[in-house]
């Protein structure tokens, strides 16, 4: 793509940093003048480095500080800011800490892509800059700023992008599979199309808008296509596709998960401990969930998360407190979940319990007398009713579905 003279950048760098710089970029590839060149580059860049961090720390001149070497090797020091180029084809450079803000590399002579595979990138700063059809697999982007640059049809395969900042960038359709994208920032980017397999997306920032994200790639290139609209998600998506022991693990545990819910003073977490230890002896996976200590996360979203899972609740009203709230982030949520109160019989049901009685999931509460006649009673009482509740619910369900085809 040629673009016209009118619409090139104007440079606004450091003239000297732009003619060290061509002299790498035109020199041939694979040559013993590229080495020569690499050469030449990596040395005056740390010799400029040098300068800018003993500027900047008021070191004196040629002095390394404890550490200096290393922090001068991303010194904002090499300003390329504006920079246009074409046919940009450098492996392996070290351009650590570079500014290429508003650059514009273009491809020209039917070549279609530009290359800055396994460069060091970390700490560079590529705002508003257009790298689109970018060749950049293996690259260490750590910390590199890409904010509004367009970088559409870009190759970052197992390149390092941690802590990168992809800020209202456009990555759509580019390549991340392997990338390393831990702690970065993709708030207000287009990551729609994007391959990302291999993925690791810890601690990411990821787009608010959800159409910004669409139809994610989360197979290899060699597997049919399958896409998904959150990059947050596209491995888990992915281990269930291909990954027999997690289907066996999820789908053991929507057949004999059972929610437990009550209060967890002293006397009525010893019923709710019984509870779970009967309902593990005969085979089922009870999950306890503790919402009067502290949380780091919603308590809405942890309750419904772990009634996704259940096969069935059982909830113990005695002495209401939190039980109220749970009940109403599942029971409407959740109309195929059987749902099981359970109460001592010298209480009663806290008074806006009786909303639940016009939803078919939820069964009539069991009324113990103690712990002893509870557990034995649990089988006939309240595990039976609720395996009869969930096949009523699914032959609800289908005579709802014969209905509506016909």
């Amino acid at each position: 793509m040629t673009i016209p003279q009118t619409l090139t950048p104007k440079f606004s760098g450091n003239a000297t940093d732009l003619e060290e710089f061509k002299k790498l970029a035109d020199s041939p590839m694979r040559s013993n003048d590229r080495e020569t060149a690499l050469h030449d580059w990596e040395a005056y860049k740390l010799k400029r480095q040098l300068q800018a961090y003993n500027l900047s720390t008021g070191s004196k001149k040629g002095a390394w500080t404890k550490g200096g070497y290393i922090r001068a090797l991303t010194a904002r020091a090499i300003n390329l800011k504006s920079i246009y180029y074409s046919n940009l084809c450098i492996g392996y450079a070290d351009f650590r800490g570079a500014n290429f803000d508003d650059a514009l590399f273009d491809a020209e002579d039917g070549r279609g892509w530009i290359s800055m595979k396994g460069c060091r990138l970390q700490g560079a700063s590529f705002r508003n800059a257009v790298l689109q059809n970018a060749r950049m697999m293996e690259t260490d982007c750590r910390g590199a700023d890409f904010s509004g640059a367009k970088l559409q049809n870009a190759d970052f395969s197992n390149a390092n992008l941690q802590g990168a900042n992809f800020f209202d960038a456009d990555l759509s359709g580019s390549n991340l599979t392997n990338a390393n994208l831990v702690n970065a920032n993709l708030q207000g980017a287009n990551i729609c199309g994007c391959r990302v397999y291999g993925v690791s997306a810890w601690d990411i920032t990821p787009p608010a808008n959800a159409k910004l994200s669409r139809d994610l790639i989360v197979t290899p290139g060699d597997q049919p296509e399958v896409s998904v609209d959150s990059i947050e998600i596209a491995q888990l998506v992915y281990l269930f596709l291909n990954n027999a022991k997690i289907k066996s693990v999820i789908d053991t545990i929507t057949k004999k998960g059972v929610l437990i819910l009550g209060r967890f003073t002293a006397e009525r977490k010893e019923v709710l401990d019984a509870l779970r230890t009967e309902l593990r002896n005969r085979g089922y996976l009870p999950m306890l969930f503790d919402f009067e200590k502290p949380a780091g996360r919603d308590l809405t979203e942890t309750v419904s998360t772990l009634a996704h899972l259940a096969k069935f609740v059982i909830a113990d009203i005695t002495d209401a407190k939190s039980i109220p709230q749970e009940l109403k982030a599942i029971v409407p949520a959740l109309p195929s979940l059987p749902v099981q109160p359970i109460i001592l019989d010298k209480q009663f049901e806290y008074s806006m319990f009786i909303d639940f009685a016009g939803f078919f999931s939820v069964l009539p509460p069991y009324r113990y007398k103690d712990t002893a006649t509870l557990l034995a009673a649990l089988q006939d009482s309240i595990i039976q009713p609720t395996i009869n509740k969930a096949t009523e619910i699914e032959e609800r369900r289908k005579l709802f579905e014969q209905s509506m085809k016909s």
